[in-house]
C-alpha cells in the first residue's frame, strides 16, 4: 500500500492583479481549507480555497474578499 504524499506549496493568481503568488500549504489543517491571504504584489486580500485531489496534489482558487 502506497502512502499519499501531499503538496506543501502552491501558486495562485491574485484575483485583483493576476500576478502569481507562492504560498506554503499547511497540510495538517485538513483536506479543505479557506482563509484570507494578501497578494504579495498588490497587497489586496484574496480568499483562498485550498483542496487536495486523491493523489495529494494541491488545488488553489482565489477570489476577491468582499
Amino acid at each position: 500500500m502506497n502512502a499519499t504524499t501531499y503538496d506543501d506549496a502552491a501558486t495562485y493568481s491574485c484575483a485583483f492583479c493576476g500576478e502569481p503568488n507562492e504560498i506554503d500549504v499547511d497540510i495538517s489543517a485538513g483536506a479543505r481549507q479557506s482563509y484570507v491571504e494578501d497578494c504579495q504584489v498588490c497587497c489586496q486580500p484574496n480568499v483562498l480555497r485550498i483542496g487536495f485531489d486523491n493523489v495529494g496534489r494541491v488545488h488553489v482558487e482565489a477570489e476577491p474578499e468582499s
